[in-house]
């Protein structure tokens, strides 16, 4: 069993980790210190959003995402194939899917074509620590013979993942190379997937496609056949996961590396993470409900001189009040996002310290 994350500098991080979403090489109203200081170890880029907005020159000029956005922890990215993918398949005509890639119209006159080969490429240029490859999402509603198509598209695209990697790493040796689990809520596709992406050879697996049932609960069945059916050696990625009690089940199931948007995009609509505990020390994972949200606008907190949460040691919680963070976003002050979204990260940081202990 891999106990450790480890990056191109060599340096390396103790598992559960989780990245938080850096889509365009930012976190939302945060720089790379507020980041860092949230004792988040790492961040995670989006393949399709910096290829289609950001281009090939600055990555190149600054020699990776890395230096470019001024980080010093690890970087992960993904394909891109979800965000294209999801597009395409709710029925907007955007685009197209074949064996080729991926096509997505962005315009009358203009579209992205994404292939295999482009997705993996361009992730080398970024330098994350960590590469996904591209595969053909299977959509929540679809049938068997429909998710049996995306297994065996997204079989095909590893295989030419694979061999686009090889051509500038040794598996093993340069940034890992996850291949995507696909087939919905089928699990003998599930199963199928992950033997034939073994066979392809892969550092790790990501748990892929909507991972919520049709009566709108975790699909943590699905979950459970790729933490049994992959190799020990093998890394285990809950690709979108996600809410914290999510990432308690799956960390338990052996999954280790998670992100989410979840954490900064809740921060800004005012949906802080408090843990149900008086400070840090007794923080209780196993408690059937150990967080809940906390809302700063709500007209009772805006006389309240104690913070957000005395379980928490962020910027917020050492330093403001709640009835400040209150008054900053009635009045619509980017500084309470700010706060919040620090709070939060920290809040996942502080999760991830926890599974360690009670591993």
């Amino acid at each position: 069993m891999i106990k450790e994350f480890r990056t191109l500098s060599g340096k390396k991080y103790p598992f559960p980790i989780f990245f938080p979403d850096a889509t365009q090489a930012v976190v939302k109203t945060l720089d790379s210190i507020d980041v860092a200081n949230s004792m988040t170890p790492g961040v995670l880029v989006n393949t399709y959003h910096l290829f289609r907005e950001l281009g090939q020159a600055p990555i190149k000029k600054f020699g990776g995402v890395r230096t470019f956005m001024n980080w010093n922890g690890a970087v992960i990215s993904d394909s891109g194939g979800f965000q294209v993918m999801s597009i395409i398949k709710s029925g907007s005509g955007k685009g197209k899917v074949n064996d080729v890639g991926i096509t997505l119209y962005t315009s009358k006159k203009k579209k992205i074509l994404l292939t295999p080969e482009k997705s993996i490429e361009f992730q080398i240029k970024l330098k994350t620590d960590l590469i996904v490859v591209l595969d053909d999402f299977t959509p929540p509603t679809a049938s068997f013979d429909e998710a049996k198509d995306t297994v065996e598209r997204t079989l095909k695209w590893a295989k030419r993942c694979r061999s686009t990697y090889d051509k500038f790493y040794t598996l093993g040796e340069g940034p890992y190379l996850i291949g995507v689990v696909q087939g919905g809520k089928y699990q003998d596709l599930r199963k199928y997937c992950v033997q034939q992406l073994v066979e392809i050879g892969f550092d790790g697996l990501g748990y892929g496609g909507w991972p919520i049932t049709e009566s709108g609960d975790f699909d943590y069945t699905s979950a459970e056949t790729i933490a049994a059916c992959a190799p020990e050696n093998y890394l285990l990625y809950g690709l979108g996961v996600g809410k914290p009690d999510e990432i308690v089940k799956l960390y338990k199931m052996g999954f280790q590396i998670f992100d989410c948007v979840l954490p900064t995009r809740d921060a800004r609509h005012e949906r802080l993470y408090v843990y149900e505990a008086d400070n840090i020390n007794n923080i209780n994972l196993n408690q059937e409900k150990f967080y809940k949200f906390y809302v700063p606008s709500k007209q009772k907190n805006y006389l309240l001189d104690e913070p957000v949460s005395s379980a928490c040691d962020c910027l917020l919680c050492k330093n403001y009040s709640k009835a400040y963070l209150a008054h900053l976003f009635r009045i619509n002050e980017i500084s309470a996002m700010r706060l919040a979204s620090i709070h939060n990260l920290r809040f996942y940081s502080i999760l991830m310290e926890k599974l360690r202990e009670n591993k």
